[in-house]
């Protein structure tokens, strides 16, 4: 495909793409004053405000690939996958011939509109296509594997997860990516045992923070908890959100709340620490607390939640019987968010109350 002269299970696809390729949302602006501000509306989620921005930089002699590329970005983000679709294939369409970067790119963003549009087959087609000139880039492997899992293909996932493990067997932030991916497929013993085999291999790289997250996804929450509370220093902020998740996993939700709140007294504002605290907030029922919570964790910019503490911020005003609030909110974001069907869902339920 290379061009020539839970929301959903496919959300691990596009979650994972969306992290491989955020820095390049502005990063192809080129020189062009409009095709930069278009792709600055995108990154802030101004869809059809970027659409009008690209429109313009074509008609000022912006390359027309980075605009047909910014175009099916933005599609993507009003999820009108199809229209995304054709603009990708035209970027790729007029290429030189010769094979650059943002040929790669651009089949990685194909790939990610064909799965969002359930068309897996054409989006294993275009992973295919990267893995054909660079056999061993492993993100187009793990995310084939997960393609291949929509297609109930768990032989050829499979095939992809183990390549990848062989390229990096000691990158475990890939495993536990593995093991959320097949236990949402139904395969959740399959991904244990590739973690059992991890702390089996005897890795001296392996600190305790890596024990603690792998116990986690073990089920041996115990284990998890007392790793955890060893490495809080060593992992950093995602110490605090494995340590408190274990402890909530056991139903200790008093003493989650207090590990987070105990990070947020000890470093800076974290966005994902505020939404973890939120949503254990929710859980203890001090649903004022977790409102505020989703509200702090909102304030700071740039986090990756962001879409995660907008949904949640409407579900705490929904608890709090603020129905008018939540409906507002909700429907703003699914304004920003048109592909979240249980937003939807939630959205149908607030308009009878």
């Amino acid at each position: 495909m290379f061009g020539g002269k839970e929301r959903t299970k496919n959300r691990f696809i596009t979650a994972a793409a969306a992290m491989l390729f955020a820095g390049l949302l502005t990063g192809c602006g080129g020189k062009n004053e409009a095709l930069q501000t278009a792709m600055e509306q995108v990154k802030a989620l101004n869809y059809e405000e970027a659409l009008s921005a690209f429109d313009e930089a074509e008609n000022t002699g912006a390359n027309s690939r980075l605009v047909n590329r910014g175009r099916g970005i933005a599609y993507m983000g009003l999820a009108d996958y199809e229209q995304a679709i054709d603009c990708f294939k035209q970027a790729l369409s007029s290429s030189n011939g010769l094979v650059e970067n943002v040929d790669f790119d651009l089949n990685y963003y194909l790939a990610a509109a064909y799965a969002k549009s359930g068309r897996y087959q054409e989006a294993e087609a275009a992973y295919d296509a990267i893995l054909a000139l660079r056999p061993n880039e492993e993100d187009a492997c793990f995310l084939r594997g997960n393609v291949r899992l929509n297609l109930s293909d768990f032989e050829g996932a499979k095939a992809d997860f183990d390549k990848v493990i062989s390229m990096d067997p000691r990158n475990y932030d890939r495993l536990i990516e593995m093991c959320e991916v097949l236990e949402n497929f139904g395969y959740r013993e399959v991904g244990q045992e590739y973690l059992q085999n991890a702390l089996d291999s005897g890795d001296k790289s392996m600190n305790t923070y890596i024990m603690g997250r792998i116990y986690y996804y073990l089920g041996e929450y115990q284990k998890a908890y007392l790793a955890l509370e060893e490495a809080k220093d060593e992992g950093g902020v995602d110490s605090y959100l494995y340590l408190g998740r274990a402890y909530e996993a056991t139903g200790d939700y008093n003493y989650a709340s207090n590990v987070y709140n105990s990070y947020l007294s000890k470093y800076d504002a974290n966005a994902e620490i505020y939404n973890q605290l939120g949503l254990c907030e929710l859980s203890r029922g001090e649903y004022q607390k977790a409102l505020a919570a989703f509200q702090a964790g909102m304030q700071l910019e740039g986090s990756f939640v962001q879409q995660s503490l907008a949904f949640n911020e409407a579900v705490a005003y929904e608890y709090l019987g603020e129905y008018g609030q939540a409906f507002e909110l909700l429907t703003n974001y699914v304004k920003n968010y048109p592909d979240d069907e249980q937003a939807k869902r939630e959205l149908e339920f607030l308009s009878t109350r």
